[in-house]
């Protein structure tokens, strides 16, 4: 049940999810509104809740009808790991539950405090390495969703990673491919070799260089995932049109800048991430936001 202002929303189990649904790769059907977990262990650097509180926030998800995960292997830092604290909340999986992973030149958390030549993420075995991790820290023989990312460091070309990925799709241990981080470019050539279901980018309201590659995914069919929905941790959404519409329509800024994403295309889905219990339901509350058209010229004046 939701108060007047959708910034007060008082959630009850199940009833806040997206406002539409998203299948990936023909088989995986998803809320578009789904969490990211790599708030809850703090890394690689920032605060995490502690164990208890993330634990709840995991089981809320679940509650609230969130059936998309984002996390990785590698997002552990300080005793705290994605993976062990998504299967000690929710092993044994809802049926409906889409973990969605990723692979990189890093293969552990403190990976990211080496060189970039020391990070070997990005080779056949580093890649086989990293997916084994990801089976083996979620307690699962087969991963629905693994996304590669690039530009943490390596020179594999994504052709040669991404058959890397495909011979474990063809062992059985992963279901479908992502892309993360790419350029337009990469994003076409990794067309050429694989069957891509969902691309991993930056892209909020006020960094939108991605438009082009959006609208490719959308012709595609292909979903696109948003990093950073919401600004970085140094520099939120601040703009003056969010705090206007915010305004009027009752809502936090955080708000109608996730309903904004979900207006901008039908196959944008949300992951954002947080470490508080009342900024998940917040979070989730915008997909009931309904911007009308004077919101949304204003927001992209």
């Amino acid at each position: 049940m939701m108060d007047d202002a959708i910034g007060r929303v008082r959630a009850e189990p199940s009833t806040i999810a997206a406002k539409s649904e998203w299948t990936l790769g023909g088989d995986l059907r998803v809320n578009r509104i789904g969490y990211g977990a790599m708030k809850l262990t703090g890394w690689p650097m920032g605060k995490r809740p502690d164990k208890d509180t993330a634990l709840a926030i995991l089981r809320r998800t679940v509650e609230l009808g969130i059936n998309h995960i984002d996390t990785s292997n590698y997002y552990a830092s300080g005793g705290m790991a994605a993976n062990e604290l998504i299967r000690t909340a929710l092993y044994p999986y809802p049926d409906d539950l889409v973990i969605v992973t990723k692979v990189s030149a890093l293969i552990e958390g403190h990976d990211i405090l080496l060189p970039a030549h020391a990070q070997r993420g990005l080779t056949p075995e580093g890649l086989r390495r990293g997916v084994e991790a990801n089976l083996r820290s979620l307690g699962i023989d087969r991963l629905d969703v693994v996304n590669l990312r690039l530009g943490d460091g390596g020179h594999m070309p994504v052709e040669a990673a991404l058959e890397t990925l495909m011979a474990l799709r063809a062992e059985g241990l992963i279901r479908h491919l992502g892309i993360s981080n790419v350029t337009a470019t990469q994003f076409a050539r990794a067309r050429t070799v694989a069957d891509v279901v969902c691309v991993q980018n930056l892209y909020n309201i006020e960094a939108r260089a991605d438009d082009p590659l959006v609208d490719a995914c959308a012709r595609a069919g292909i979903a696109y995932v948003p990093f950073l929905p919401l600004g970085g941790g140094y520099q939120p959404l601040t703009g003056r049109h969010l705090i206007t519409v915010a305004g009027r329509r009752g809502a936090t800024v955080s708000q109608v800048a996730l309903a904004w994403l979900l207006a901008r295309s039908p196959n944008i889905l949300l992951n954002p991430g947080t470490s508080s219990l009342a900024h998940l339901e917040q979070n989730l509350a915008a997909g009931h936001l309904q911007l009308t058209d004077d919101d949304l010229a204003e927001l992209e004046a």
